[in-house]
């Protein structure tokens, strides 16, 4: 089994998504593979933003939440473009439209709440942010199932289990690990889609897993199932010697140890989040960079 995560750049338009349907399609031909996303890219910025400015009693939020369904729209207006000329997958978008609608319109409601009571405390900031993932995984989802690819859709939030540090919660291994187990020995999915960072408190509230929780949740359950590798899919093609956005003669460096990575990522390196692989170091599972533009 492979764990595949990819961040919002790789998931941030319809070209972008459909890329990496291709990448899924092609790898669970070979072996079962978990899926963690991210939300689409510039979305959890977007949620902050329009959340300060209704906790400030400023009804810009309303704009900006306009621009976060738009957004969506778009996205999921490019993956069924053809969709006219085919009934079934006009079934499958309208389905889709229906069911973002819905979480759009929670999304609305909790923004005015905030707006009204101007508080936004770390409990509630997390029901905010949980909404980024949890509509980029119904996305890709529902465009899976359209083109008739077998994968199946997984809350993160059912099985990983966290302690009520809102915003930043610490995992409970001993009951995540099991509840991942469990719900992967009796899968029969090729694909399964997890939306990454988020997470549920023992008592059942919404938490999220901090910076880098995407990865972090890839990493949880990687470990989890003894994986034989974790893929973090971005838009650069591995760990370079330097930033290859402002050295042209940057290079990527073929192999790398935990210790180097981590070490490379302490000066700089943004491709990894040393705390979030601390699952998979410790059962030394290969970690392996891809870049979802140049997937070859």
């Amino acid at each position: 089994m492979k764990v595949l995560k990819f961040g919002g750049t790789s998931v941030g338009s319809a070209e972008n998504i459909n890329k990496v349907i291709n990448i899924l399609d092609q790898q669970s031909k070979n072996t079962n593979i978990a899926v963690v996303v991210s939300a689409v890219g510039g979305i959890t910025d977007k949620l902050l933003e329009a959340a300060n400015l209704a906790c400030d009693k400023n009804e810009d939020y309303k704009q900006k939440y306009d621009v976060i369904w738009s957004i969506h729209n778009k996205v999921i207006e490019g993956l069924f473009e053809n969709s006219e000329n085919d009934s079934e997958l006009q079934k499958h978008q309208d389905n889709l439209r229906e069911l973002i609608s819905e979480k759009l319109n929670e999304l609305k409601s909790l923004l005015n709440g905030i707006y009204l009571i101007n508080e936004l405390s770390p409990q509630t900031k997390d029901k905010l942010l949980s909404f980024g993932e949890a509509l980029s995984s119904t996305i890709i989802y529902h465009t899976l199932k359209a083109r008739q690819i077998d994968a199946a859709l997984k809350n993160s939030q059912e099985v990983i289990v966290t302690d009520s540090n809102f915003n930043n919660a610490i995992v409970n291994f001993e009951i995540t690990n099991t509840n991942i187990q469990e719900f992967f020995s009796s899968n029969s999915n090729a694909i399964v889609l997890f939306p990454g960072f988020v997470s549920k408190s023992a008592h059942g509230e919404i938490t999220t897993l901090g910076r880098g929780g995407s990865d972090y949740t890839a990493a949880i359950i990687a470990a989890a199932m003894d994986a034989d590798e974790l893929q973090i899919w971005t838009d650069v093609s591995g760990m370079y010697t330097t930033n290859p956005k402002l050295v042209k003669q940057a290079s990527p460096i073929v192999e790398l140890s935990y210790q180097e990575a981590v070490e490379l990522s302490h000066f700089g390196a943004k491709v990894l989040y040393p705390p979030t692989v601390m699952p998979v170091l410790k059962k030394q599972i290969p970690i392996v960079i891809k870049n979802t533009m140049d997937p070859e």
